[in-house]
């Protein structure tokens, strides 16, 4: 019976335009997996042996992790040796490869194919009536590949558009915990009390990172699991009175200022027109014309589709307290379980989230306050936090304005680089300063602390570089210093010179030269951005400027490049030639058949899993399938791979280390 709800649950998510019958079948044998692995769970006492436990836990949580010293972890390990002697996590059992999983999902999906019908006159009476699938299997071209399909046929595709049905249904384990998630206390037991859970993620197919933990010394990944622990403890519930105004914008067609998306009604009108007059230009760009509608529209319902989970999540959790339970990817980087509604999510999804838990403000509580207000405005950056406190009580009739009227009034927030955050930051604001005591005020807003441009923060301390550690604030300074509006000044000087010297394109970008446009690319070059890859997103930000001539965008995006890689060489000498020497390590080791590994300062063990491709094949009665391996130990290294990849990783390995240690200094 659960197998034929998991089907037809996911019928109903195949959206008009098909889906890809590797990703469906996917899907659909991983449901299958985790709901047996939920039913081994509750055979025998195990489970019996875990409620106990955890009963006794979140009692020990809300009182003891308190008052006593202990972590989460050791709470749980304590309660586990006085109630039972010993460790009960339960056995480790493997997960299924992926081959396995795709086999059992293509079979159910050959079963719907098959049996799932309806009657083809249901729309047109005086048809002959006749039983016909729901479903078709066909092949279409993405790019160059050749893929199999599955598409709903579109009588049923009305239905489901008639029938307006508004219940989505989410596995358990895609949405936050309504209790705290058991702490982690091995690699194998920890997060959801039921469903399946990893400590590690990794690509399909990886299986070097999970015995890499298993190998770890007793002890060894203490503090890696507490951090975990830690951020996973944090209880959070929603922001009403934003997440009203933003149904209500969502209701009302939306908005791409506000970062709301339109529903399909406002995607651009289908161009039909009778092609058999056309010269074979006007066809060609006719054709471009379909194509760019048609791409426009899957955005549209993609974002819309993406913007109706995270809403219909926080509706759904709006008189709740909930929690995050936390893992990482193999770099260390932690991330929270949920995919599609988190604290590390949009501008719209964080001014939804505040504390469970309040503290009174005290008595700089409401300057804070005033400071983050104007960070997330972005109006202030090269001033002090003096100053950008000044500046908000300078401001405060826009403030409150913001907070009385959003959608009435100035609608001051609205012009922030973070305009949710804003508004949500300005009801605080205006609710703690009407109070009759600020510092006593229970404030449950969460005040953001960042990095700046960590990556180059990371290779100025690695190459004790001094120049480049001043521009990422690690050196003392009066007001705060901004790299990216550095590398624009200087890359504006390189355009002057060029203008003075007759270069056509230098001359044209005068005036479009801001901290904006190089942000991205400064940001991600220390991650290894490609030329390629900065000049595409310098293009993207040329193409959100409606006063830049579109026409000079490809140009202009390829000189820009090249003065942005140009100035960080000269403001961070010592950068390119760290991450030259461990992208030439990486070389060496992977060329000589092994794979590169390195431990974390925090006791992490990392290996990068990026081997040459195996594919296994199989028959299906729809077509042939191949399931393609990369990360299979057992392959060679793929030298490209793991020599590119090594430093930006070990630059994240670094950085998630440092927010490790801030979470385990926060609890201390």
């Amino acid at each position: 019976m659960e197998q034929y709800r998991n089907m037809l649950q996911t019928l109903s998510k195949i959206p008009p335009t098909g889906e890809s019958f590797l990703l469906l079948s996917q899907d659909v044998g991983m449901k299958i997996y985790n709901r047996f692995s939920i039913r081994r769970q509750l055979q025998g006492s195990h489970m019996d042996r875990i409620r106990s436990l955890y009963n006794e836990y979140v009692q020990l949580l809300s009182k003891e992790g308190q008052i006593s010293c202990l972590l989460p972890r050791e709470l749980w390990e304590n309660s586990e040796h006085e109630k039972f002697g010993g460790s009960c996590s339960p056995r480790v059992h493997s997960t299924w490869p992926r081959s396995l999983l795709v086999q059992l999902g293509t079979h159910l999906v050959e079963l719907m194919v098959q049996t799932i019908k309806l009657k083809n006159n249901m729309f047109s009476p005086r048809s002959e009536p006749k039983l016909i699938p729901v479903l078709y299997h066909m092949y279409s071209f993405r790019s160059t590949r050749q893929i199999g399909l599955i598409k709903p046929h579109p009588i049923y595709s009305q239905m489901l558009l008639d029938a307006g049905e508004t219940l989505l249904t989410f596995e358990t384990s895609v949405m936050p915990m309504r209790c705290p998630p058991l702490p982690w206390t091995s690699p194998h037991f920890g997060a959801y009390l039921l469903s399946p859970s990893k400590l590690m993620r990794s690509g399909e197919g990886a299986v070097q990172h999970q015995l890499l933990l298993e190998k770890s010394s007793p002890g060894q990944l203490f503090p890696v699991l507490d951090s975990l622990n830690q951020l996973g403890i944090c209880a959070w519930r929603i922001n009403k009175p934003v997440l009203d105004i933003i149904v209500s914008i969502f209701n009302d067609k939306g908005s791409e200022k506000l970062d709301i998306p339109p529903p399909l009604s406002e995607a651009p009108a289908f161009p039909l027109q009778n092609t058999g007059s056309l010269s074979s230009w006007d066809k060609l760009s006719y054709q471009k014309e379909q194509a760019r509608c048609r791409k426009k529209a899957a955005e549209m319902y993609s974002l819309r589709m993406d913007a109706l989970y995270k809403l219909s999540i926080a509706n759904h959790l709006r008189d709740q307290i909930f929690w995050f339970p936390h893992n990482m990817d193999f770099r260390g980087r932690t991330y929270p379980c949920p995919p599609y509604f988190n604290h590390l999510g949009s501008d719209v999804t964080r001014a939804l989230l505040l504390f469970a838990e309040g503290r009174p403000l005290g008595p700089n509580g409401l300057d804070w306050l005033k400071t983050h207000l104007i960070n997330l405005t972005g109006l202030k950056k090269k001033n002090s936090l003096q100053e950008r406190k000044q500046y908000a009580e300078e401001i405060m009739d826009d403030i409150l304005d913001s907070a009385d009227r959003p959608l009435t009034g100035r609608k001051w927030w609205m012009e922030a680089d973070e305009p949710w955050q804003t508004l949500a930051c300005c009801m605080e604001v205006a609710n703690a300063s009407r109070s009759p005591d600020p510092t006593k005020y229970i404030s449950h807003f969460p005040v953001h602390q960042d990095g700046s441009c960590n990556g180059l923060q990371h290779y100025a301390a690695l190459g004790r570089d001094e120049i480049g550690a001043k521009s990422v604030n690690l050196m003392p300074s009066e007001t705060p210093q901004d790299v990216y509006s550095g590398v624009a000044q200087q890359v504006e000087g390189f355009r002057q010179i060029d203008a003075k010297k007759g270069i056509k394109i230098a001359q044209v970008l005068e005036g479009f030269i801001g901290r904006k446009v190089v942000k991205q690319t400064v940001m991600t070059v220390v991650y290894g951005v490609t030329r390629y890859g900065g000049r595409l997103q310098i293009e993207k930000r040329l193409r959100e400027m409606d006063s830049f001539p579109q026409e000079y965008v490809w140009e202009a995006s390829h000189y820009l490049v090249q003065q942005v890689f140009s100035s960080l060489k000269e403001m961070f000498s010592g950068t390119r030639s760290i991450q030259h020497w461990l992208t030439e390590s990486a070389r060496m080791i992977s060329k000589s058949g092994n794979t590169v590994e390195w431990v974390t300062p925090l006791g992490l063990p990392i290996i990068q899993p990026y081997h040459r491709s195996k594919s296994v094949m199989f028959h299906s009665n729809l077509q042939t399938v191949h399931v393609t391996n990369k990360n299979d130990a057992n392959a060679r290294p793929d030298t490209m791979k793991q020599k590119n990849a090594f430093p930006p990783n070990f630059i994240h390995s670094l950085d998630s280390t440092h927010m490790m240690l801030t979470a385990l200094h926060c609890h201390r």
